[in-house]
């Protein structure tokens, strides 16, 4: 069954639990196992506690969780500008549904969890654990490691600030193998990720030093530190946690099950380690966080046996394990059936849908009749056309990424590793641009580099940490590798972004015990940021094929398209034409000043906010029966729809929450960096003494519900917006100029597909336009023989002018057009279809700007011009010349004196 129609593109909006995918009735019936049995009650339950402004929850929680979700955070980039960070929903609701399990519902075991079943079909026999264990599904890309991190920090302070806590300040952060711990480490490493990511409010939010008290120490493997009794992150591949009484299992075993799996810890080795099992099974208090948690899905597997372990250690001590947190995208036994311990759900459907993740495509038909499997011993042989094809695919995408400073990376899958080392030797013999660029990676039979096998020969550890490197830094152009070749998928937490291509060289079988999703995963996460789709090309054998679209049960649409031929799917880049023999591109080179602002945001001003000043009519308040009282509802000012509602009764009548969203919106309306908690109080105030006609009490019902009212919020809202422009937006008598912007130092960008121009009059390959207008526009320039160049002014040019707009606030304009008239003559050009009240005030501001520039300089004179689309299309200049004859005056229509 496809998403709903009304599914959001958005991965920030909040999900209603009744829009999510679910398979049609005849796909459920044939294969019950694909839905998690207890997570569709969990959403509505918690859908309605967080519209209840998380009522219930502790102090600690609702101020971290208002922090993450309801705050505004704008986070610095490497050119010092910001941009606004947001969790997605899918993350967002994680974090929410382990806090209310575990907080409001009191969740300790598995007992508790029955209650959720959907299904009628889960048995209290199939839960191993007599702890508290919850599994976060989420599909690969979409983020689980700042879930991870988010529940970290909530433990912590939990367990820190509230009495009785029954969480910990102690964490064991496991992983299955190096590849995943290596990934980890990079956020772990110095704490980093709480630091980078917006986890720890700053010191004072909601009265607490939250930056202060997070005083923890990483260990990691066998670098352990100081072990204090609490504030300790325990960072390890779950080898190093398996109780060292049990032998050390061998290739040399009748039964080698456990060698491959990794059941029992390493005793006997020439690599000095720490006992960490020892170390972790002394701590009083401690939460488990396990990273690509499926393997946990047998009761004799040693993931299983080395936690029942440590929490039976801390029963022994009167204490136990606080909880166990696995975050896998698939959370499923070898039969398919999901583990009943999910409580949380975003499938990879949900995520491609959305963008998160790349969409997968297959070849088409005519694609496929072209590959043929050849009679031959040798793989290279057999597989040639499959091979070819791959090469055909990567080499397209390769070319185009590598404007834009990013390398494509393909990935060949095969059976075994003398297969492997084959396609790696063929590789580099075949095609030059993969001459000493091919990594070949042999894991054992479950997509593993084998660690244990290397700790026991120094040479076989040091090929580890060389293969580790590579593996994990291949994205890098300083990376000379371009093709992976691995024995089975490395399925586990290898979060490779550039991946374009998969080349499956082998026959899946349901015997393999590998799901099509960790497969794909290998190619799914994004390369770049923004929501412009992404696509992998996958191609391989037709056992391959067919294995993949096993995937479209679980909801997901595989694109197909034509491979191998210049028609196939590639980006559209937008770059300076320099290949191009036809151009002069110094000549049609355009330079555009940069100059110092002319407004900008006094935040200290803020504190000067007079409430009692304030231009507004007071108003009567109106009064509400008790039916109407029972809920109040608050809608966007914008769009209607329902934001959040606050259900009351005589108990418990919170007025903050409200406080707290008009000062949200106020916050995020104006985009400021700082000062929720001097709007807040400031809101507050007026509310109670200046909005009606009489002070009234917050705490009054009636009076939450008056002003619920969505003419009173908007009041609220535009008038609070209205006079902090006006104290805190400051300007400057004059610009000056600070430097220049040459055109032709445009770094490539890659953009949606949509219809372009390819332009001789431009530094850039093609022309995109946002409507119409701006393509035939365009078309006109290109024409213009009286005209040297143009530009479509994309944001990658970085000319933008600020300006107020009609709101008071500060904007960014970007005009559409830059045409180099001659060589001592620019214009700048906006053109318009429907002219907007921001209009005037961009060409007003457009114009101030074509003055500071024409005083700071002689040797270009900068003019401005204005179109409209319909005087254009009724003039229809020859040239530029009749253009700017014809459209002088539409500009200065709007500010003659």
């Amino acid at each position: 069954m496809p998403l709903p129609k009304n599914f959001p593109n958005s991965p920030y909006d909040i999900l209603d639990p009744d829009q999510r995918w679910i398979p049609d009735q005849q796909t459920l019936s044939e294969n019950y196992k694909l839905i998690p049995p207890l997570v569709h009650k969990i959403r509505m339950e918690v859908k309605e506690w967080r519209e209840n402004n998380y009522k219930g929850s502790s102090e600690t929680s609702k101020a971290l969780l208002n922090y993450w979700f309801d705050t505004v955070h704008m986070i610095p980039t490497e050119d010092r500008s910001l941009f606004e960070f947001r969790y997605y929903f899918a993350q967002r609701e994680a974090v929410e549904t382990i806090i209310y399990l575990h907080e409001i519902r009191g969740v300790k075991d598995k007992h508790d969890l029955l209650r959720y079943d959907n299904s009628g079909i889960v048995r209290e026999k199939m839960f191993d654990e007599t702890w508290a264990r919850f599994v976060i599904k989420m599909a690969t890309g979409s983020g689980k490691t700042k879930v991870l991190s988010l529940i970290l920090a909530w433990s912590y302070f939990h367990k820190l600030y509230e009495p009785n806590s029954a969480l910990s300040r102690n964490f064991l952060v496991i992983t299955p193998n190096i590849i995943v711990l290596d990934r980890i480490r990079s956020d772990f490493d110095g704490l980093q990720i709480f630091f980078k990511d917006p986890i720890l409010p700053q010191n004072g939010f909601e009265g607490r030093n939250w930056q202060d008290d997070f005083q923890l120490t990483l260990h990691i493997q066998d670098n352990v530190n100081f072990i204090r009794k609490t504030g300790n992150i325990f960072l390890t591949n779950i080898h190093r946690v398996y109780d060292s009484h049990h032998q050390d299992p061998s290739f040399e075993d009748n039964n080698r099950m456990a060698y491959f799996l990794g059941e029992k810890a390493v005793t006997s080795t020439n690599h000095s380690r720490v006992d960490l099992s020892s170390i972790v099974r002394n701590v009083d208090e401690l939460l488990v966080l396990n990273d690509e948690a499926h393997h946990i899905h047998e009761k004799k597997l040693a993931w299983f046996k080395s936690i029942e372990d440590i929490h039976n250690s801390l029963l022994q001590k009167g204490k136990k394990l606080s909880l166990q947190i696995d975050f896998t995208a698939t959370p499923k036994k070898t039969n398919g059936v999901i583990f009943p311990q999910t409580v949380v759900d975003y499938p990879l459907v949900e995520a491609i849908h959305q963008n998160i993740v790349k969409r997968p495509i297959l070849p088409d038909k005519e694609s496929r009749k072209k590959l043929k499997e050849r009679k031959s011993v040798k793989i290279e042989e057999i597989y040639s056309d499959h091979i070819h094809l791959g090469y055909l695919e990567w080499k397209k995408a390769y070319n185009e990424h590598l404007k834009v400073n990013k390398k494509a990376v393909i990935f060949f899958m095969v059976e075994d590793t003398k297969k492997c080392d084959e396609i790696g030797k063929y590789l580099e013999k075949t095609y030059p641009e993969f001459k000493d660029s091919v990594l070949v990676i042999h894991t054992n039979t479950h997509g593993e580099l084998n660690e244990k096998q290397s700790m026991r020969n120094k040479k076989k550890l040091n090929e580890l940490e060389y293969l580790r490197k590579a593996a994990n830094e291949i994205d890098s152009l300083d990376n000379k590798y371009k093709a992976i070749v691995s024995v089975l998928v490395l399925k586990e937490g290898w979060d490779v972004k550039n991946v374009t291509t998969i080349v499956g060289l082998r026959s899946f079988s349901s015997k393999a015990k590998i799901l099509p999703e960790q497969t794909l995963g290998r190619g799914l996460r994004r390369m770049y940021l923004g929501n412009q789709e992404e696509k992998v090309s996958i191609i391989g054998t037709d056992a391959f094929i067919n294995f993949i679209e096993n995937i479209k049960i679980e909801g997901v649409e595989i694109g197909v398209g034509p491979m191998g031929e210049k028609k196939s799917y590639k980006p559209l880049i937008i770059e300076v034409d320099y290949e191009n023999p036809k151009k002069d591109i110094n000549n049609l080179n355009i330079e555009i000043p940069i100059l110092s602002t002319r407004m900008y945001r006094r935040y200290d001003q803020l504190n000067s906010l007079d409430v009692s000043r304030f231009n507004i009519t007071k108003l009567k308040l109106k009064k509400f029966n008790s039916e109407q009282l029972k809920q109040i509802v608050f809608r966007d000012i914008v769009s209607n729809k329902i934001d959040h509602i606050l259900k009351m009764n005589d108990e418990d009548v919170d007025y903050r929450s409200m406080v707290g969203w008009f000062a949200q919106n106020i916050i995020e309306d104006l985009k400021l960096n700082s000062g929720y908690h001097v709007i807040y109080e400031k809101v507050k105030d007026f509310i109670i003494n200046y909005l009606f006609i009489q002070k009234v009490n917050l705490e009054d019902p009636n009076v939450l519900r008056n002003v619920a009212e969505l003419e009173i919020s908007k009041a609220i809202i535009e008038t609070f917006k209205q006079e902090i422009n006006l104290i805190t937006v400051q300007n400057i008598p004059r610009a000056m100029i600070l430097d220049n912007i040459s055109v032709k130092d445009t770094k490539p960008f890659i953009t949606k597909q949509q219809g372009f121009l390819k332009p001789y009059k431009s530094v850039f390959n093609k022309i995109i336009g946002d409507s119409s207008l701006e393509l035939d526009f365009s078309e006109f320039l290109d024409n213009c023989d009286d005209i040297v160049s143009y530009v479509k002014n994309y944001f990658a040019i970085g000319f933008k002018i600020e300006y107020q707009n009609f709101k008071g606030e500060i904007s960014n304009y970007f005009p559409d057009f830059i045409v180099k008239k001659s060589e001592k003559e620019i214009y700048i050009i906006e053109t318009k279809g429907l002219e907007d009240v921001n209009v005037p005030l961009k060409l007003k501001r457009l114009k101030q700007w074509c003055d500071d520039v024409n005083s700071q300089q002689a040797e270009i004179i900068y003019n401005y011009l204005y179109v409209h689309e319909t005087s254009f299309a009724k003039y229809r200049p020859k040239n530029f010349e009749e253009l700017t004859k014809a459209f002088k005056d539409d500009g200065n229509r709007f500010f003659l004196e």
